[in-house]
């Protein structure tokens, strides 16, 4: 359970770096819903919303922009 916390974490400090689940996913030569699949994983184990997304842009929540602070090497 601890590795795959931390390759949430991996994949979401990614998307917030790259700007995009697709970008996301090309760095981390993954499939984009595997991205996504794994950043509701990390939301629903948080129980909070870490990104707001719209068909063009994705925002840090509050809770998320504490959370990638927090993550951040």
């Amino acid at each position: 359970m601890q590795s795959n916390f931390l390759e949430l974490v991996k994949v979401f400090v990614e998307i917030v770096d790259a700007g995009s689940l697709t970008r996301a996913a090309e760095n981390l030569r993954m499939h984009r819903p595997a991205v996504t699949r794994a950043l509701q994983q990390l939301e629903h184990s948080n129980g909070v919303r870490l990104l707001q997304r719209t068909t063009r842009q994705i925002y840090l929540t509050p809770e998320g922009k504490d959370f990638y602070h927090r993550s951040k090497p």
